[in-house]
């Protein structure tokens, strides 16, 4: 009897929806990242667990290549240039070097391991460098929802920072992997020449292309509202915003399939892709923003209850005390080590913030996607790897995940205060010369007064509304401010 129909399917879906959403609820209580809830959620229902068979990992790369565009692609879109201006060295620096450094110092130690005569792998070289390559790239997603939920903010630019770097790092481990892959294909048989125009071929084709289709995006955006405003009938702002998101869907798939066929890295040019549509002015910014973070959700969790349901627990178990070797290594050495020696030259960073760098290094869904690629090309060792590969991620969120926040408290770089998002419903017109901003206030902002009239804003800036818990409240010059009264704010735009 054939249980695999299309209704068993979306039974089964939605019910690992509904209690991933659930259980996850209360994960922010306890202090563990959302998404990590959501593979134990997978697991549980997997072949270890409720009995769910999933094995398909052609099926799991396609599903998690749809939902690496689409997680990158709204990452670049929230990516605001004026925000990563002043930390683009750094980050970019963290993203490759840093990348490059991590596998290379992990791929060393997992190829030392492989000698010792107590252990259960026996990796050459360029398969330990393999292994260290699917799992050399950061995942902040769960980290920066953990921060969002308690109002943390971070100082000396680290937010942004690691925003870059955990968006741009992806095509880098990417790269690593099928080089490494197509070298050990190849019997070893592929030149430090070849490596470094592949390398250069991918980051120069996959860096043009997602320039040129954001510049396509931007004007076929215009394009199509120029085409509303044209017709006699005009167009509902709702269907709208709409149809632009899925114009910008569209975008995203055509930008990885083209740049991949030109050879490029298409993951790089989806990125740089939404970096050029999120900073351009276009219509219904805020309705897409949302619609964007929406299904960036959704591709985050529908990958990692994938994924939870592909891996077989007793499998993982045992190469156990090894992925607990190489999960520690990496983040009590291989991760510092290269944020340390990748980030010497820049004195600026302080000591705390390089060590803060080091421990948001968290693994996450791409890791496990990467070491599907293993599997798929029959390298020898591959379901080892992509057991290793699930134990480290699995040990990272909850080693790493559970702390952020205290190691940020500990390390004296969190503040109270900070720009969130723009939570009024307000969205300003496109042609206006005007962007608008939330603040929360402090003790400390308001200790040289608490009126609207004592408040040090900058020149060209007006305060629209206050928030008050569940209350707006519109403002005047006696009004009396509380910490955690947020303002809304609109500010001129400089020129």
């Amino acid at each position: 009897m054939n249980y695999i129909t299309s209704e068993n399917i979306l039974l089964i879906g939605s019910t690992l929806l509904v209690a991933g959403v659930l259980i996850g609820k209360s994960s922010y209580r306890i202090g563990l990242p959302l998404l990590l809830i959501f593979l134990i959620v997978g697991m549980g229902f997997g072949t270890d667990g409720l009995g769910i068979q999933f094995s398909d990992m052609h099926t799991a790369q396609f599903i998690g290549m749809i939902a690496l565009c689409i997680i990158l692609f709204s990452g670049g879109m929230d990516t605001k240039l004026s925000s990563i201006r002043p930390v683009i060295v750094p980050g970019l620096i963290l993203s490759t070097v840093g990348v490059l450094l991590t596998a290379l110092l992990t791929g060393v130690f997992v190829w030392w391991l492989s000698g010792m005569s107590w252990t259960n792998i026996h990796f050459a070289f360029l398969p330990s460098l393999l292994l260290a390559a699917t799992m050399s790239s950061t995942d902040s997603a769960s980290v920066f929802g953990i921060l969002g939920s308690q109002k943390v903010n971070l100082r000396e630019n680290l937010r942004p920072m690691l925003e870059l770097e955990s968006g741009s790092n992806d095509p880098m481990a990417y790269m690593l992997t099928i080089i490494l892959i197509e070298t050990i294909t190849l019997g070893g048989n592929l030149s430090v020449t070849q490596i470094i125009v592949q390398l250069a071929l991918q980051f120069g084709i996959g860096g043009a292309m997602g320039l040129m289709m954001g510049r396509f995006t931007k004007w076929l955006i215009k394009t199509y509202r120029r085409i509303g405003n044209d017709s006699s009938i005009k167009e509902d702002a709702d269907q709208a915003a709409s149809m632009t998101s899925i114009l910008l869907l569209a975008s995203v798939f055509f930008t990885f399939a083209a740049t991949t066929a030109l050879t490029g890295n298409g993951y790089l040019a989806v990125y740089i892709c939404g970096i050029v549509v999120g900073n351009a002015t276009i219509p219904n910014h805020r309705a897409i923003g949302k619609f964007m973070n929406g299904m960036t959700w959704l591709a985050q969790i529908v990958v990692f209850l994938m994924l939870g349901l592909l891996v077989n627990p007793h499998e993982m178990l045992e190469v156990a005390p090894v992925s607990l070797l190489i999960g520690m290594f990496m983040i009590i050495i291989g991760r510092p080590l290269s944020v340390f020696l990748s980030l010497s030259p820049l004195s600026k960073i302080s000591i705390n913030a390089k060590c803060f760098i080091s421990w948001v290094g968290l693994r996450g869904a791409v890791p496990i996607i990467f070491a599907t690629y293993p599997v798929i090309a029959n390298i020898d060792g591959a379901s080892q790897i992509f057991n290793i590969v699930f134990f480290v991620t699995l040990l990272s969120l909850l080693l790493q995940g559970t702390s952020v926040i205290t190691c940020a408290r500990k390390l004296k770089l969190t503040t109270n205060e900070g720009v969130e998002d723009n939570d009024f419903g307000v969205e300003l017109a496109d042609e206006l010369p005007t962007s608008l901003e939330t603040l929360t206030l402090t003790e400390e902002r308001l200790s040289g007064g608490n009126t609207l009239r004592d408040m040090n804003l900058a020149p060209g800036s007006l305060v629209m509304m206050i928030k008050r818990n569940d209350r707006y409240i519109v403002p005047n010059g006696q009004l009396q401010l509380k910490p955690n009264d947020v303002l809304l704010i609109i500010k001129e735009d400089k020129m």
